[in-house]
């Protein structure tokens, strides 16, 4: 009973000192995130907590399938006891956690809500506007907040023929300097893996793969790239998260998980299908951040639905993992803490026999 107030009372401070620049009225000039209650509430008390992402829910799908994947994910993440965040700009206002009335009114504005990473972050803010948040501007502001394990379908990477382009997804530069792990299906298939691979080497990024020696690419298991380091439970990955925060590293992590087998049977179709989509970006020109958004949408017209059952499939796989993940991160957390309280009450006490 001791050791719990203790804990609370230590995680309760840690919250403190966010709640003074988030949850409070901010000063003029400023910008104030809007954290939801019963995210703010489970930071406090040192609970397990998900970041999503929401740019899947305005361009990954259509309505209202995107709305009914967006519950069923938070749902997973709550099942496998995790409280969810889904992190999004509404009315030029950063929101960490969005109500249910929230996730409709961004499903609804599909793409018209703009698809927003670091870059876009300040002009969606000050233009007061709605913003669906890639990796990186999820990342960052879950790292504002303190929220360590991100999940989400697949990250950006190095385009295929970006020895011409320069095309290159802030995703990689976010995860080499902000300290938020993403869990995720690896590298999206449309992208060059490998060069992706050693770009986040470069960087400085731990890339790991959970239960597999192999790195996944998306839509199969394998993409035929080693990785060189394996978790395979989520207590490893909760181990190697804390190691990189107590060690100051200021690195994000990868953990990739391969899609469920009985998925990744289509793999090969889907990646057929693929390499037919890029074709015909390459051919209309459509490049930059309009081109995933193109190629996803072709592909699964080639595919007649299969690579959005099979991404549907990935993101629900990944909120199971990762939600374990984080709860297991979190009982680590209050283990070393009771040990931490335990040891400093012995030591105390034997300092006042002398």
């Amino acid at each position: 009973m001791a050791f719990s107030a203790v804990w609370r009372l230590a995680n309760l401070g840690r919250h403190l000192d966010l709640s003074e620049s988030v949850n409070k009225a901010a000063p003029v000039g400023s910008i104030k995130l809007k954290v939801a209650s019963e995210v703010s509430e489970a930071l406090s008390l040192g609970r397990a907590v998900v970041a999503l992402e929401s740019t899947i829910i305005s361009h990954g799908m259509p309505y209202p399938q995107n709305l009914e994947t967006a519950k069923e994910v938070e749902r997973i993440v709550r099942e496998n006891g995790a409280v969810p965040a889904t992190i999004a700009i509404l009315d030029g206002t950063p929101c960490v956690g969005l109500s249910v009335e929230e996730l409709e009114r961004l499903a609804i504005l599909g793409t018209r809500a703009q698809k927003t990473a670091r870059r876009d972050i300040a002009h969606v803010v000050a233009c007061g506007g709605n913003g669906a948040t890639t990796v990186s501007a999820t990342m960052l502001f879950a790292s504002m907040v303190h929220i360590p394990v991100f999940v989400t379908g697949g990250i950006g990477g190095v385009h295929r023929h970006s020895e011409q382009t320069m095309d290159i997804s802030s995703d990689l530069t976010e995860l080499g300097r902000t300290p938020v792990t993403v869990v995720c299906a690896g590298v999206k298939s449309i992208l060059d893996i490998p060069r992706t691979l050693e770009y986040l080497e470069t960087l400085g990024v731990c890339v790991a793969a959970y239960k597999t020696n192999e790195f996944p690419a998306f839509f199969t298991e394998s993409s035929g790239c080693k990785v060189s380091c394996r978790v395979d439970t989520p207590e490893d990955c909760a181990s190697l998260i804390e190691a990189s925060i107590k060690l100051k590293l200021g690195t994000g992590i990868l953990i990739a998980v391969p899609i469920p087998q009985e998925h990744s049977t289509s793999g090969h179709i889907i990646e057929s299908a693929i390499q037919k989509a890029i074709k015909e970006a390459r051919e209309k020109n459509i490049t930059g951040n309009a081109e995933t958004p193109f190629l996803l949408a072709r592909v699964n017209d080639l595919t007649g639905g299969a690579s959005l059952a099979a991404n549907i499939a990935l993101v629900k796989n990944n909120a199971l993992v990762g939600a374990k993940v984080a709860v297991a991160l979190a009982q680590l957390r209050e283990n070393c803490q009771r040990k931490h309280v335990v040891w400093s009450f012995c030591f105390g006490k034997k300092k006042a026999t002398r």
